[in-house]
């Protein structure tokens, strides 16, 4: 009798686990879906639509703009409604802004249809680090590692995708299609939500005892600072690589093959960098290897860029890999999933708002000299400004300790 009594739970949290599985992967397949099925389409809707470079910007800002925002404010939400119901609520967005955005007959429709999107999106990364602690703090390496991968992908194939599929059907089938994906994500999620209880006010969940305190912490500044120099560095590569590749004398089609290439190697590092991270006591070498890697490539994009342009991309790749490594370490530097709900909002919306600014100032100081040594330069600057940052965010320790 005991042992069947046993065995009973033993299968309930087997279930759980594996249904939390399912929908941590699926909603991590989301997060950037809304982005990179748009970008290629930019400029056949401008024709349609009308509208020209400056329209073009503003949706080319929305999505590190909106992931800031909503950064911010999504540890609030949590401890409103819940980890699993703000899940709920990320795919609900981001489901009806990708239908609406296909439904769009002007730009203004485009633009709403965006940002609620992106909102979803926003609240997304940050509340999957804190699920991940919840349901697999026991296996965060490996669970970083194949939600992180996962996020990779979902960024690559939208945009490979986008303009065969605009061509065979239409814009608007393009841009759609990624609504059924995220509604295949919200199902687990309504189901884990049914079976939590709903908080009655903000002490009856764990994440509610995370004080709003983590911007005193160098911690905190070392993540956020870590995490919004790597992003501010590849949403300039992403923006101008393409423009350098044809200043060098390539051809357009060869500068959307580089950003390709960019794109397709940040996913060696998300296989690598969590298992990496979850074994080091200290991960800080990984850091020193990433700026050693950016002033390779730095210097190879501005002095060489068409001698070896495989190569200098691949490297710049790499360089990113301080991405996966603070995601990783939202999770091994907490231990709570309060805490991580706090880390993972501050990290990324202080993040996520310097990296808005990178693609404007890498262009404004091209346009200064018309060269791209200052422009260059500047992302060199960066990169020593993470490697201050990640000396504080490598370092052992707990954030709920800097509270006590």
């Amino acid at each position: 009798m005991s042992n069947s009594a046993s065995t009973a739970p033993r299968a309930s949290l087997l279930k759980g686990r594996l249904l939390a599985f399912a929908a941590i992967i699926l909603v991590s397949a989301n997060l950037r879906s809304a982005v990179t099925s748009l970008t290629p389409l930019l400029d056949r809707l401008g024709h349609l639509f009308d509208f020209g470079s400056t329209m073009t910007g503003v949706l080319g800002m929305m999505p590190t703009a909106a992931f800031a925002v909503f950064a911010l404010g999504t540890p609030r939400l949590i401890r409103w409604i819940g980890l699993e119901r703000t899940a709920v609520l990320t795919m609900l967005l981001a489901t009806a802004g990708l239908l609406l955005r296909a439904s769009a007959g002007s730009v203004g429709m485009l633009l709403a249809g965006s940002a609620v999107a992106l909102a979803g999106m926003g609240i997304g990364n940050v509340v999957v680090p804190p699920l991940v602690k919840r349901y697999f703090a026991d296996r965060v390496g490996t669970l970083s590692t194949l939600y992180i991968t996962v996020l990779q992908a979902g960024t690559m194939v939208p945009a490979l995708l986008a303009v065969p599929v605009a061509d065979r059907f239409d814009w608007r089938v393009s841009l759609g299609m990624w609504s059924l994906l995220s509604l295949a994500a919200l199902l687990p999620w309504v189901l884990l939500a049914r079976r939590t209880p709903r908080p009655r006010h903000a002490a009856d969940t764990d994440v509610a005892h995370a004080p709003g305190r983590v911007w005193k912490t160098s911690l905190g500044w070392g993540m956020a600072l870590m995490f919004g120099m790597t992003s501010l560095g590849t949403y300039s590569l992403f923006t101008w690589l393409p423009k350098v590749m044809v200043e060098a004398g390539a051809s357009e089609a060869f500068g959307g093959v580089m950003v390709a290439l960019y794109s397709a190697i940040g996913l060696l590092p998300s296989l690598l960098v969590p298992a990496l991270a979850v074994r080091m006591r200290n991960p800080f070498p990984i850091a020193m290897l990433v700026v050693g890697l950016n002033a390779v490539a730095f210097a190879g994009l501005l002095w060489a860029p068409m001698q070896a342009p495989w190569l200098w991309v691949v490297i710049a790749g790499l360089g990113p890999s301080t991405f996966p490594l603070g995601l990783t370490l939202i999770n091994l530097r907490t231990r709570t999933p309060a805490g991580s709900a706090a880390l993972s909002g501050f990290m990324q919306g202080v993040g996520y708002s310097l990296a808005s600014l990178g693609p404007l100032l890498f262009g404004w100081l091209h346009g200064l000299s018309g060269g791209w040594a200052g422009s260059f330069a500047f992302l060199m600057l960066c990169s020593l400004v993470l490697l201050v940052a990640a000396w504080f965010a490598c370092k052992p320790q707990q954030l709920e300790d800097h509270w006590a």
